[in-house]
């Protein structure tokens, strides 16, 4: 969903703020490109704990099935 910002421009919000290329969110024309390596730590942990869990729920699921043919 497309929204209007402060300079009649518009962008997508889930690509996030200043992403029309305007200046007014305070960004500034210039942003980082890269994370830094505790982001990427961050990042990485959380992958992990969402393939933890997903894992568990699959497991569950056969658990469920199996139990469904006996």
């Amino acid at each position: 969903m497309e929204e209007e910002c402060g300079c009649g421009r518009h962008h997508d919000p889930a690509f996030g703020e200043g992403d029309c290329g305007c200046n007014h969110h305070g960004h500034g024309q210039f942003r980082r490109r890269f994370i830094t390596k505790e982001e990427k730590i961050q990042k990485l942990e959380s992958y992990a704990e969402n393939l933890k869990n997903e894992l568990a729920a699959v497991q569950e699921h056969i658990k469920e099935l199996k139990a469904k043919t006996k």
